[in-house]
């Protein structure tokens, strides 16, 4: 019996770090075979889903074809959401110290990691579909290596490490990243993309 037919599907990230994670993580379950597309994209304000949306939309009109967005947030808990999905620059200014400074006057150091992969099929008819996963923990004073953004002052629940002292593979266990792109490999398991021929059942 013949290997059904997989389509190209754009993945937009600049990060080939991230290109090889989530390849990884959906392992053989996608009727996709991901391409990385570094594309310039405006920077949408608003609340997370919204930002998603748009993003993927924007992404789908220059690609002309599929595409899967990510976006992902550090929501501090104290600061109702904030940074949220403006981490990128929070970070960027503050460094993981800076982050963890922030919360300096509040009681409350909680935390949640939140990521979230937006699909869209290509057709601007069509909803835009989101694939979210959260990962609770607390804000703590930065350890561990400095490679990866915001991973030495993020402390999941459960553990005395912080991301970036976490083996990788632990890591990828539980994370935020990881949860959303389960639900993202459990979608593309339960629905073929049109063009695929579909094996009578």
């Amino acid at each position: 019996m013949a290997a059904p037919v997989r389509r190209s599907v754009v993945f937009v990230t600049g990060n080939a770090k991230k290109l090889e994670e989530v390849t990884q993580i959906l392992g053989d379950s996608s009727p996709y075979t991901l391409v990385a597309k570094k594309i310039d994209l405006p920077e949408y304000q608003g609340e997370p889903d919204e930002i998603s949306v748009q993003k993927c939309r924007e992404a789908a009109r220059q690609i002309r074809g599929p595409v899967i967005v990510e976006d992902t947030c550090l929501c501090f808990n104290a600061l109702g959401g904030l940074p949220g999905p403006y981490i990128k620059w929070f970070l960027e200014k503050l460094k993981p110290e800076g982050l963890y400074k922030l919360l300096a006057g509040f009681e409350d150091k909680s935390a949640y990691a939140l990521c979230t992969f937006a699909f869209s099929t290509g057709n601007p008819e069509e909803p835009v579909k989101l694939f979210k996963g959260q990962t609770h923990g607390v804000i703590v004073e930065p350890r561990g290596p400095r490679d990866f953004g915001w991973d030495p002052c993020f402390q999941p629940d459960g553990y005395d490490q912080t991301y970036a002292e976490l083996p990788k593979a632990v890591k990828n266990s539980i994370s935020h990243r990881y949860r959303a792109l389960s639900e993202l490999s459990a979608f593309f398991l339960q629905s073929n993309p049109t063009e695929a021929p579909s094996s009578p059942s």
